[in-house]
Parts: C-alpha cells; structure tokens; sequence
C-alpha cells in the first residue's frame, strides 16, 4: 500500500484531477478503504458528556451562617494578635464586620484605670456614651459612681485598690438603644474575653442581663444568677442589676446593695 501512495505521489495532478472526473462520471460516489465498512451494524454511542457543575446559591440562613463563623473566625484572629490594650483598641477599631460600626457616632472602649483591681462590664453604649466615646456617663453612669464610692471606689482614682476599670460587651451603640442581639453579642465576645484577660482585674462585676448571659452563658436572668461568684476568664466575677434597671425599679437597689457589700468583702479578700 506504502508503494501504492509513492506512485501516485509521482503522478502530475492534473491527471489525477482527470482521473477522479472519469470515475465520477461512471458513477462512483465513495473511495474505498483498506477495511470493509459494515453499513447495517448500528452507529456507536456518542462520547458522554458530563454536565457542568453548577453549585447551588446559598439560602439566606446559610449565608448568615457562614457570616456569622466568618466573623467569628476575624475576631478570634485579631483578639489574640494583641498583646496590649492599646493594641485590642486598635484591633477592635479595625474590625468591619459589626454592623453596629456604621451608625454609631464613636468608639466606646473604656474608661477609669486599667490596673484597677475592680474591672466593671455593662453591656453597651447608650445615647449619651455614644455622644462621649465613654462609657456610664448617662444617668447611668452617675448611679453607678454613687454606687462605687459606697464602697470605696472611684474611677477617676489611680490606685489600683481603689479605682475601677469599666467597659462594655459592645464598643458601639445599638439603634435606639435596643438590646443587643445574640449574634452581636457571640461576636464581640473573643474581643471582651482578650480584654479581661489583658487587664488582669482580681474581680468582676457584670452589670446586667447582656454582660451576665455574655461571659456567664447562662440562660436565666440576672435575677436568678445575681450575687452569685463565677469564674470568666480564669478571673471571679459576680453579676448585679444594671444601673438603668435600678432608675427603672428602685425595688432592686436593696439587692443591688447586697451585690456590691459581697464584692466589697471579696476584693479586700483577694
């Protein structure tokens, strides 16, 4: 067959084109193979073709899931890359993934001195605090100066045994100072943990369902848990009612007295 096509290679191809017109004009339709083709057995299956992979699109309470452990995973990374206060401060203000960032006015972090023995967490900023980049300085926040001088405390202090240290769950102010939602809370949560522990208090006073159902995990109200010792990051704390609970309901003050005397016993204790 080799020896065929050599010939014909040597033939000019205008008599070849002569050629292949005699034959079409005797009739021929099809050149002839060197295998014989079977035209009654069935033609072969076609190549299958896989169909394209199209991943559905997530549902909206998938999508707020995978939110949710997304920012989760954010704040865990960036609380434990401080190592000073100053650098959670930076942290949190760096931190996008809180909607609350874009209608709060200001950053709330803390206030009072950051070595005092006595460490106090309320649970979010108000209209005031908001307005002052403080916390507790509202109506709120006078009571509870009243409250820490009772037994002999004050923020504005520099000694470690007398001063206080104050922050809150969240840095920024819930839309009409709504309570903050579970998701907003769990959140915030690694932040306030790393804050704890940067601060090194020797006690803790949780003010308010908000803080005590935070660091507590607890799903009674503060009523049940109150006056009761915890341990929150390795440190003793106790919860008590929150200050506007107090402006709302002088019938708490009585208990609220009870708290701060049981904390008042343990810092001189500890």
């Amino acid at each position: 067959m080799t020896e065929g096509i050599r010939a014909v290679d040597q033939i000019d191809p205008e008599t070849l084109l002569a050629a292949l017109a005699w034959q079409v004009e005797l009739g021929v339709d099809e050149a002839i193979c060197d295998e014989p083709v079977d035209r009654y057995s069935a033609p072969p299956p076609p190549e299958p073709v896989a169909a394209p992979i199209v991943a559905a699109a997530p549902t909206p309470a998938q999508q707020a899931d995978k939110d949710r452990t997304q920012a989760a995973a954010q704040t865990h990374a960036l609380a434990a890359s401080a190592s000073t206060l100053a650098e959670l401060r930076a942290a949190m203000e760096r931190f996008d993934g809180c909607a609350l960032k874009q209608g709060a006015r200001s950053f709330v972090f803390c206030d009072g001195h950051p070595a005092a023995d006595l460490m106090i967490i309320g649970e979010a900023p108000g209209k005031e605090e908001d307005r002052e980049g403080k916390p507790f300085v509202g109506r709120s926040g006078q009571l509870l100066d009243r409250m820490l001088a009772a037994i002999g405390h004050d923020r504005t202090s520099q000694s470690a045994q007398q001063g206080a240290y104050i922050t809150n769950v969240l840095p920024w102010r819930p839309p009409a100072n709504r309570d903050p939602s579970k998701d907003e809370m769990a959140m915030m949560t690694p932040f306030l943990l790393r804050h704890i522990t940067l601060a090194q208090p020797k006690c803790i006073l949780l003010l308010g369902n908000t803080a005590m159902k935070t660091l507590f995990q607890a799903d009674r109200g503060i009523t049940a848990t109150r006056g009761q010792w915890q341990q929150v990051a390795g440190f003793p704390a106790i919860a008590s009612f929150h200050p506007a609970a107090l402006l709302r309901n002088g019938l708490h003050k009585r208990s609220a007295w009870e708290d701060l005397l049981t904390l008042k016993t343990k810092l001189e204790s500890t």
